[in-house]
């Protein structure tokens, strides 16, 4: 059974809601802990805000037997609206069709509500447990009180307390006045369940979204609808962070729906609010159409001086000398090239790429009574409220964010610039107006994820150990004030670590960077690094692999090593563990058949792994490539170890199905061409993505249980998809892909 939704209902609101319909239990729970916890009462949902304890997760049960519960993250496509309640759920043994969800507007009550970094999940896990238990514990004590038994007499099953005993039972709508007078239990006092005794956990749950989904209901941001409400749309310059010199403002009021068109002067953040002309219309129609008559003469700076060959030949010139920055010197790398069996050397490289989501960029903004209203499919509504109040000049207390379901985010909403403009265009405007971005707009406005070049060489010894890494990688960065001084400052996953696999695994390595300044928006793009630099790792890992004459298995768990933990000093990557690793490895290649099939010309498997975001993930490719070079990749399995529980098995299954079809996507076709300075492609026609007919026919999913905390999963499946296909496609043909998108390399053989 589904959940029943409630949408965008703001805790006070929530409150309000409970207090209307009569008593109830409303319970907030100190997710940072529960000091000074005791003693403190839950009051009746009729009382006042104040009795709520700081939550930021909220549970209420009616007398009827309703059991509200608030999801605070934002909804992309991860399902964490159904996952985390579905925690609070198990705990609290409701029935599930009892449950009704709702989405939480922005609220520091609630603590972080932004959704990246697949944190979701590991960070609200261990503590929406306790949320879950906690009221548990409040409904038995109250059942308890009520039938003068001690509560060990007792258990909670199926929305109801039970005396096997006396073979009683009392629904929780019914408890929910006695439970409210009660104190809060000591924490030491509360117990969660076993995981043995799951109900829900584990389980296949549908998204609670899915039949507004599929029917076609309001939802999405782009789906907002007020009364008297305006709409917008917002010319920006095509090269990035231009200043408007003069605009036929005049002649675009006199269109028909044109209600007024104006020059906002922004700022030169390329994350915030940039340069450029609104134009607000009774219909997005009549903006889009007046849009397409605007004249605007842009001063477009030293930006339009950049091009993506520009920035190719650079790296190029740079690939032989050394790097700006040296991220880590092991051992002697010059010595053990000289000294290798065997040495190979390789350049790899990737292009700048959208996010492309389906929905594009859009706000819903109203300023009124000193304040701000907004309504907006983000990821980060913290980071959009912040900066509104500081551009518009309007306490964070006056501003109301709803979060709406967001049409994709894969890192893109995280960056409010969208909502930003929508704020300041609002502030010139009498009502509410939604700003509605183009397909143009979105794939050319985007925060990319940033392209790079890696320079790579590398050395076995005679027993096909590997014994020599060298790797120069010359990235893309902004230049920034740091510390009140210029600084090159790598995009978001454009700056690689020395802890990066396979640093620290390796006696002679040599790790160095080089940034070249760019005036290209960069954000995160899912799996920030690790999404492009597992396929540069792991295909020249498989190249070293084959000039050994090695198993590309076999090399992998020798690198590997026999290391439990392997130590490190940055953030990516440490700790990490080997032994969890090389199981998942090992997994995958007994479930794909590594080694034991025997394949003809054309046809090949590849293997890869990568560990990011906590996950531990390995993935084999089996793939069919025509003579005329045609691609079809046949099979993917994966291997997961992704901690001791997996929260909903649908859900779970949807994000690694997901990341693959998402990563072989990004694999074969995504590239934006810079000219300049300013992104060439604009639609879909001109930046394809995956056909369902492309995707693989098979892509089965294996999830390890282990004893280890509990991780997100919208994010580290994909980064082993394109090494696994592409060394998958060297065994099939003998041919290397290192330039992507892979449609740029000639597969065909004889």
């Amino acid at each position: 059974m589904s959940a029943q939704i409630l949408e965008n209902v703001g805790r006070r609101a929530f409150l309000r809601q409970s207090a209307l319909t009569g008593g109830g239990l409303v319970l907030g729970f100190y997710l940072g802990g529960a000091e000074g916890a005791e003693g403190k009462v839950a009051k009746p949902s009729a009382a006042p805000d104040g009795a709520v304890f700081k939550p930021n997760a909220f549970i209420r049960i009616a007398p009827n037997g309703q059991v509200t519960l608030i999801s605070k993250q934002p909804e992309i496509g991860q399902g964490i609206k159904t996952s985390l309640p579905t925690v609070i759920a198990e705990e609290l043994e409701v029935n599930w069709k009892d449950v009704v969800i709702v989405q939480g507007d922005l609220d520091p009550a609630y603590g972080s509500q932004s959704a990246g970094g697949s944190r979701s999940t590991p960070t609200n896990y261990e503590e929406f447990h306790k949320l879950g238990a906690t009221a548990r514990t409040l409904l038995i004590e109250a059942a308890a009180q009520t039938w003068k038994v001690p509560a060990s007499e007792l258990i909670a099953q199926d929305s109801a307390v039970h005396h096997p005993a006396s073979k009683r039972k009392l629904g929780y709508g019914q408890l929910v006045a006695k439970a409210a007078t009660l104190p809060l239990p000591p924490p030491e006092s509360v117990r969660l369940k076993d995981p043995k005794d799951y109900n829900l956990l584990g389980t296949r749950i549908a998204g609670v979204d899915n039949p507004k989904v599929v029917t076609g209901q309001p939802l999405f941001g782009i789906d907002i609808k007020l009364p008297g409400q305006l709409y917008a749309v917002y010319e920006k310059s095509p090269a990035f962070g231009g200043k408007v010199v003069s605009a036929n403002l005049d002649e675009i009021k006199k269109l028909p729906g044109v209600k007024d068109v104006f020059v906002i002067e922004g700022t030169s953040d390329l994350k915030g609010l940039l340069p450029g002309v609104a134009i607000v219309a009774d219909s997005t129609w009549s903006a889009f159409s007046a849009r397409k008559q605007l004249k605007v003469v842009w001063d477009e700076g030293k930006v339009a001086e950049q091009s993506w060959a520009g920035f190719a030949a650079k790296a190029k010139e740079l690939s032989s000398k050394p790097g700006s920055e040296t991220l880590r010197k092991d051992g002697d790398l010059a010595a053990a090239l000289k000294g290798a069996a065997k040495t190979v050397e390789a350049a790899y490289s990737y292009p700048f790429i959208s996010h492309a989501s389906i929905e594009p960029q859009n706000t819903t903004a109203w300023v009124k009574d000193g304040g701000i209203e907004i309504w907006a499919p983000t990821q980060n509504p913290e980071a959009g409220q912040k900066i509104v109040a500081e551009i518009l000049g309007i306490p964070k207390d006056k501003i109301v964010l709803h979060i709406t379901r967001s049409g994709g985010g894969f890192g893109r909403r995280l960056i409010p610039d969208y909502l930003i403009e929508a704020a300041a265009i609002a502030k010139r405007v009498s009502g509410p107006v939604k700003l509605t971005w183009t397909r143009e707009d979105d794939l050319r406005h985007d925060q990319f994820r940033a392209g790079g070049f890696h320079f790579l060489r590398g050395g076995v010894d005679a027993k096909g150990k590997l014994i020599a890494w060298h790797n120069h990688f010359v990235t893309f960065a902004h230049n920034l004030i740091q510390n009140g001084k210029p600084a090159l400052v790598p995009g978001s996953g454009a700056s690689l670590s020395g802890d990066e696999f396979p640093g620290r695994w390796i006696p002679n390595l040599l790790l160095e960077q080089t940034p070249l300044e760019c005036g290209i928006p960069m954000g995160p793009w899912r799996a920030p690094g690790s999404n492009v630099f597992a396929w540069v790792f792991h295909s020249f890992i498989d190249e070293l692999a084959h000039a050994a004459g090695r198993d590309p298995l076999e090399f992998r768990l020798e690198i590997l090593g026999d290391k439990d933990i392997v130590p490190g000093t940055g953030e990516r990557g440490v700790p990490y563990d080997v032994s969890r690793m090389k199981h998942v490895l090992q997994h995958v290649a007994e479930q794909a058949g590594w080694g034991k099939k025997k394949f003809p010309k054309g046809q090949g498997q590849g293997i890869a792994f990568h560990f990011s975001h906590r996950g531990y993930i390995a993935q084999v490719a089996e793939v069919t490539v025509s003579k005329d070079g045609k691609l079809k990749v046949d099979r993917v399995v994966v291997s997961t170890d992704i901690g001791a529980q997996i929260v909903n098995l649908s859900g779970a299954e949807n994000q690694v199905q997901g990341s693959v079809i998402d990563g072989l996507s990004t694999l074969l076709y995504p590239e934006l061409d810079i000219q300049k300075g300013r992104i060439v492609q604009g639609n879909f026609h001109e930046y394809p993505l995956i056909r369902i007919p492309e995707a693989p026919p098979k892509v089965e999913v294996h999830f390890l249980k282990t004893n280890y905390p509990v991780t997100g999963l919208g994010e580290p499946a994909l980064p082993p998809l394109a090494p696994a296909v592409c060394n998958a496609i060297f065994a099939a043909t003998g041919k290397r892909v290192r330039q992507l998108p892979l449609s740029k390399t000639d597969l065909s053989w004889s």
